[in-house]
Parts: structure tokens; sequence; C-alpha cells
């Protein structure tokens, strides 16, 4: 019987705190003998580590509240299902991404003049992490910086080959 907020709060840290026991479990194989074992329980040791920090790039991703809409990632097409807007983006398709509004929506640009604009906070908006972490050059320290202190407009990645002179038009433009 676990209390429902320790409960929540558990499940938010459960990739942290896996990473963080696997790295512990190494840290116990390097106590066995042989030279075998013990190259493997740094391996394991190292591996802990890095999932602990994936975590907490997750964690620190993860913007609580309540924005309308959902968000889903399903094979390659990022879809938002929201009241009023939505639309779907194949994710080869995206040529920018930007933080806009001081930092409550994302806008994804597509290379056919398609823009998508999702709130940070939607529901399950914490899969565009994955999403963004895939494009090639994206910085996730630069990302997660502007999550942190947002401005009115952040571009934080754009395609080189295909967006060198990209202009948005409409209710996007800068």
């Amino acid at each position: 019987m676990i209390r429902d907020d320790l409960r929540a709060l558990l499940t938010r840290w459960s990739e942290v705190l896996t990473g963080l026991g696997i790295f512990a479990l190494g840290l116990w194989g390097l106590a066995l003998q042989g030279a075998f074992f013990q190259l493997l329980a740094v391996l394991v040791a190292c591996t802990g580590l890095g999932l602990a920090l994936i975590g907490w790039r997750r964690l620190r991703f993860h913007r609580s509240g309540e924005a309308p809409g959902v968000v889903q990632v399903v094979e390659g097409q990022i879809s938002y299902f929201g009241p009023d807007t939505g639309g779907f983006l194949g994710i080869g398709d995206l040529i920018e991404l930007q933080l806009v509004h001081d930092g409550t929506y994302w806008l994804l640009v597509g290379d056919t003049d398609t823009a998508l604009e999702i709130p940070v906070a939607a529901q399950g908006a914490d899969a565009l992490f994955d999403v963004f972490a895939t494009l090639p050059g994206m910085s996730m320290q630069t990302l997660l910086a502007a999550l942190d202190a947002p401005q009115r407009r952040q571009t934080l990645w754009r395609d080189p080959e295909r967006a060198p002179g990209l202009r948005i038009t409409g209710r996007h433009a800068r």
C-alpha cells in the first residue's frame, strides 16, 4: 500500500532510480574476483550511469501542468490532436524546431511549409524527447536549457541541408 502521491513521485523518477540501481549493481560487482568479472562490472556501472543521465534529461524535459490536446508519435509520424488545432508531421519531414510563446509551445516546421504548434505540457508531449534526440546535430543540453530559461522565440534546431534560408509565413511568421 503506497500513497498515491508517493507512487506518482516514484513513477516520475523511475528511470533515474533504475539507472542508479544498475550503477550500484556494477559497483557491487567490482568486489568480485577476476579481471573478466571486474570489467563486466565496470560496463554495468557505466551503463547504469548512462541510463540515469538519460532519465534525468527526460525528467527535466517533462513539463507539469495541463495544456490542451494529445500528442502521439507512431511509426515516424508526430500527431497532435488539440481542441482547436492539430495536425500531423513526419519526423523525416521536420526541418526546423522552435520553442515559442515564452516556452509554452513547440513549433515544428516541415519541408512542405507545414507548421505544427504543440503545447509543451500537452498529454503525451514527453514522447517528443526521443524524436528531438534523433535529430542530426541536435544538442539536448541546449534544448533543456531553453526550456529552463524560455524566451519569446528560440530556434533550437534547423536542418542545414534542407532549410538554409527558411522563412515561415502566416501566423507563425517571425
